[in-house]
């Protein structure tokens, strides 16, 4: 049975392609005898003529992919593009470090563990990149002697 113009006139109608439009194989007499728009018309209307969806891009494996990278996962030298100033910027490495050291410092001063005056001191020193972090700041207490009690200073 050819139907290559009922196929043409229903696309049209359907607004799709010809791979899409679908016929109900027990009423093919039926489509066979519609040779004009409002006949397919009317056999869309009944629900004999149909459009096959759509067919979507699957995104199974972009939420696996994307998942494995949440996991820290894929994130090795072979994956990265860019320096690695590009990928953390140095600006925010300083930042995170400089936010730190100054918690640090003033947990100290809060708990009185330094002297009042030394707290400003310190606070220069972190803002002039004087310690390498939040370890180095303890050593520098410890070999000063500024410490004034043994308790213990991690959070």
């Amino acid at each position: 049975m050819n139907l290559k113009v009922q196929r043409r006139i229903a696309a049209s109608i359907l607004k799709c392609g010809l791979g899409r439009v679908s016929f109900n194989k027990d009423k093919l007499d039926d489509i066979k005898e519609a040779i004009t728009k409002a006949d397919i018309k009317s056999l869309v209307k009944n629900g004999i003529i149909i459009a096959k969806k759509k067919k979507g891009i699957s995104r199974g494996r972009a939420k696996s992919l994307h998942h494995q990278k949440q996991l820290g996962r894929r994130r090795g030298i072979g994956s990265r593009k860019g320096k690695k100033t590009a990928r953390n910027p140095s600006k925010k490495s300083w930042m995170t470090k400089v936010r730190t050291q100054r918690d640090l410092i003033l947990i100290l001063r809060s708990k009185d563990l330094i002297p009042k005056g030394e707290y400003r001191n310190l606070y220069r020193k972190v803002s002039g990149g004087f310690f390498r972090s939040r370890r180095h700041i303890k050593i520098y207490l410890k070999e000063n002697n500024m410490l004034l009690e043994k308790k213990n200073v991690n959070r």
